[in-house]
């Protein structure tokens, strides 16, 4: 399966998972930017974004990167000799070159095309609409999200309104059977070392990825926090987040580093929490999240520092930035 993966979301994530589930193992290719500026535009991730997202799905097995937009026939027969590829798989939705012919008509030609259904309520053109909508909307300084899922201190009013009444609306509506689908559907082992981390992980990006990443490598089962809509709206203003709650958990629940989240986590990690769990390690990314509202008089890590089990992690320096 092959794609441009721009702004990677949940989406994307349930087409690769469909894919998968249509063999044994998943080659995905990562169009080049050139071929992405020829027939769409310009991309707004660069290839080497793109390629950290794609690879950091537990679903795909390989990636080729500068993969042609077109399937033509010296690419597709290098998939099927090199790469053994069996089938080339794409989405319900018409994928058509600027002179209006199918990008995958040899494919079909020849047999070796399977198509799967397009996940309905999200697009990349949709949530280029959202981060368009939330520059509009805002009423103080855009700060930027970096690479740990967090934002630095924002100096803005409390959450004064719903996303249906804001400036972008999502049109996803979760359902339990999803959840599962992506989930890996097992818990921690009884000696399992639980780490935990927590975030808004909103616009999920490459930076999301190499943290969560470092995070599982310090522990044998990884559990993420996701902050309630109304948490994040609270932290960074009533403009955010762009995606909301489910989708965010969809998205980090299908990387590969990550075994569990826990869907509306709470700002602050309490000893209840721990125990629940049976946490073993507290991490957080060295760009810290602040919350306006507490004016600086309370930790959310508090607790588990106390108890000797929080660690900072480094921050990585891939991060997407908005307009």
């Amino acid at each position: 399966m092959d794609g441009c993966f721009d702004l990677m979301h949940y989406g994307h994530a349930n087409a690769l998972r469909q894919a998968k589930a249509l063999g044994d193992e998943l080659v995905v290719g990562v169009v080049s930017d050139e071929e992405i500026i020829s027939n769409k535009g310009p991309p707004v991730l660069s290839m080497q974004e793109r390629l950290a997202l794609v690879s950091g799905l537990k679903w795909v097995d390989e990636v080729i990167p500068n993969a042609p937009y077109e399937i033509t026939e010296d690419f597709m027969n290098r998939l099927f000799k090199e790469h053994k590829i069996d089938y080339i798989i794409h989405g319900d939705d018409p994928c058509l070159l600027p002179d209006g012919t199918d990008a995958y008509a040899l494919a079909k030609k020849v047999g070796r095309y399977k198509q799967i259904k397009r996940t309905e309520g999200v697009s990349s053109t949709d949530i280029v609409g959202r981060i368009l909508s939330c520059i509009k909307d805002a009423k103080s300084e855009v700060v930027c999200p970096e690479s740990s899922g967090e934002f630095d201190n924002l100096n803005n009013t409390q959450h004064n309104r719903s996303l249906t009444n804001g400036g972008h609306i999502s049109h996803f509506l979760p359902t339990s059977r999803r959840i599962v689908q992506f989930s890996n559907g097992k818990g921690p082992g009884p000696n399992s070392r639980v780490v935990y981390i927590d975030g808004a992980f909103d616009l999920f990006h490459a930076g999301h990825v190499e943290i969560l990443k470092r995070a599982r490598q310090l522990g044998d089962f990884l559990l993420v926090g996701i902050y309630a809509d109304q948490t994040v709206s609270e932290l960074r203003g009533s403009h955010f987040p762009l995606m909301n709650l489910h989708e965010r958990s969809l998205s980090v629940l299908a990387c590969r580093y990550v075994d569990e989240v826990i869907i509306g986590a709470p700002w602050e990690v309490t000893k209840d929490m721990i125990t629940t769990f049976n946490i073993s390690l507290v991490v957080h990314g060295t760009i810290a999240e602040k919350n306006p509202l507490l004016n600086g008089e309370s930790d959310p890590y508090v607790v588990p520092k106390s108890m000797g089990i929080f660690h900072m992690l480094e921050s990585p320096k891939i991060s997407l930035q908005l307009p």
